[in-house]
């Protein structure tokens, strides 16, 4: 594996941030940037490794959600979206009016595009996924929240719609073994399936 010499030279410096903090623009300008990177409140928020819990869970949520999305919509894997100059969160899978997706040099997503934002809580983003991007997410009029568990070894996934009156997300269940909703559209998923052992090739 190939390292970078600026990262491991004593020398090397993060970024510093700007009077006003970073914007949304300057994930794009930013070199050396680690992958993942997010930017909430205009500071710069680095991913920790994953485990294999939070690897699963999202390719398991995004393929099921890709053949059940309907044709105008489109599903992505860790892609960040635009609230405000000072937030571009990156929601672990997001569901997207299919008519903002571009070129292949595309890098966020307006949002007021999404449909449904989903996160996987990993032990590193505990307080960010249960309190504060949900508040940034309802306050950006995304219509649909998930947020996906570790408890035990079993996949919870906590559901929530915005209450338009109030501006806020709503608890409209919390699924265990099975995940079945009617929106933003009607999904059926075995949630047993996440964390199922996974046979080795004969």
């Amino acid at each position: 594996m190939s390292v970078d010499p600026e990262k491991t030279d004593p020398a090397y410096r993060w970024p510093v941030p700007p009077a006003g903090g970073w914007t949304g623009d300057d994930l794009d300008r930013l070199p050396n940037l680690p992958p993942h990177t997010e930017l909430i409140d205009g500071s710069l928020i680095f991913v920790s490794p994953q485990s294999v819990f939070h690897e699963r869970a999202i390719d398991f949520i995004k393929w099921q959600l890709q053949s059940l999305a309907p044709d105008d919509a489109e599903v992505f894997r860790e892609f960040t979206i635009d609230i405000d100059e000072n937030n571009r969160p990156e929601p672990d899978v997001v569901v997207v009016d299919g008519d903002v997706v571009g070129d292949r040099t595309q890098t966020r997503f307006p949002a007021e595009s999404v449909r449904l934002a989903v996160e996987v809580v990993s032990p590193d983003s505990v307080e960010r996924d249960r309190s504060t991007k949900p508040l940034k997410y309802a306050r950006a009029r995304i219509p649909h929240f998930w947020r996906v568990e570790d408890r035990e070894g079993q996949a919870v996934v906590y559901v929530y719609e915005l209450d338009p009156a109030t501006k806020a997300y709503v608890a409209t269940g919390i699924f265990h073994d099975r995940l079945k909703v009617s929106v933003p559209f009607p999904v059926d998923l075995d949630l047993t399936e996440i964390t199922a052992k996974r046979r080795r090739p004969q």
